[in-house]
């Protein structure tokens, strides 16, 4: 599908970590910028970007910062107190504000390989390579042409269809998808792949969300090798899903930890938990896919994760 204008490695040229399956890229670009696949989003293509938006309407793609109200892994979930501050004005302060309890960014220092460290090889820990903090991202924004994949609707259409049941959703699913909406994907672009997860939870008792995000299960993106070789040729920015994992769970040992492929050795963002429910609709409405994707994570000084605090202008 890729029609490449730049002379960056395919993913099969790309040298293997010892003693892995894992394919590295931490010398394709500068890792003491700490933007991974991030550079992708050149000055020019985000010019470009400007031309997905049409009507100038803006659609949120976060949750509520206090939901889900289970919150996923036993994470802490929101406290918001609203204070006086003075005869005349008010203010208010958060505790326990899990940076990954809601719609998130994991940022470069979020998984550490074993042997091989975080991405460019840092061996860590995280207070040593302050470089892939995520305020890099802060500073630089996300912001680019986005494009939904609605692999979620493309499944239904096919058969029966439970996002909350496990799913491996290959490059190949991915690309019918993209066909099927008659669309496509451009070198920098924000994947943003709504599989119809979040949806799905949000008509579980509290019991039954409890249960599933201890042990998350359902739909995602598949964790091999292939998943990888799809995206970084693809030059795919970051990618972003409306599920709590980006990869299915539960995972297969067999196939690796997608994680690893896309974070610790391409440096890709992954956007967990976003709400593409709206945007979808828009879309189908409009018969148009792509939109100008702004986010910006927070300038948090060696950060492990950020809230997406995302927009999509379409």
């Amino acid at each position: 599908m890729s029609n490449h204008v730049d002379d960056l490695p395919s993913y099969e040229e790309l040298p293997v970590v010892d003693g892995t399956d894992l394919r590295h890229a931490w010398d394709v670009f500068d890792p003491a910028s700490g933007l991974g696949t991030l550079h992708h989003l050149t000055p020019g293509r985000r010019l470009d970007a400007l031309a997905s938006a049409r009507e100038g309407r803006t659609i949120g793609l976060g949750l509520p910062l206090g939901e889900p109200l289970v919150p996923p892994f036993g994470r802490v979930g929101l406290r918001h107190e609203v204070y006086p501050a003075n005869g005349f004005s008010w203010g208010d302060r958060l505790d326990g504000l899990d940076l990954q309890a809601s719609t998130q960014w994991d940022g470069l220092l979020h998984v550490q390989h074993r042997e091989a460290g975080f991405y460019g090889g840092h061996p860590g820990p995280p207070a040593d390579a302050p470089h892939l903090g995520i305020d890099a991202w802060g500073r630089s924004g996300i912001v680019g042409r986005g494009v939904l994949v609605d692999v979620g609707a493309w499944l239904e259409a096919q058969g029966p269809y439970d996002a909350l049941e496990r799913r491996a959703v290959s490059p190949d699913d991915l690309l019918a998808a993209v066909r099927a909406q008659g669309t496509e994907i451009l070198p920098g672009d924000v994947l943003c792949v709504r599989l119809g997860w979040y949806a799905a939870f949000r008509t579980l008792s509290v019991e039954d969300a409890r249960t599933v995000m201890t042990r998350p299960v359902g739909a995602g993106l598949a964790a091999g090798p292939a998943t990888a070789a799809f995206l970084w040729d693809e030059r795919v920015a970051a990618v972003a899903c409306d599920n709590v994992t980006v990869e299915v769970q539960p995972g297969d040992k067999a196939d690796g930890f997608l994680h690893h492929r896309l974070l610790t050795m391409l440096g890709m963002p992954l956007g967990e938990l976003f709400d593409f429910e709206e945007l979808a609709r828009s879309c189908r409405e409009r018969g148009r896919w792509d939109f100008l994707f702004v986010s910006v994570p927070l300038n948090l000084p060696g950060g492990v994760g950020s809230p997406g605090n995302a927009v999509a202008v379409v």
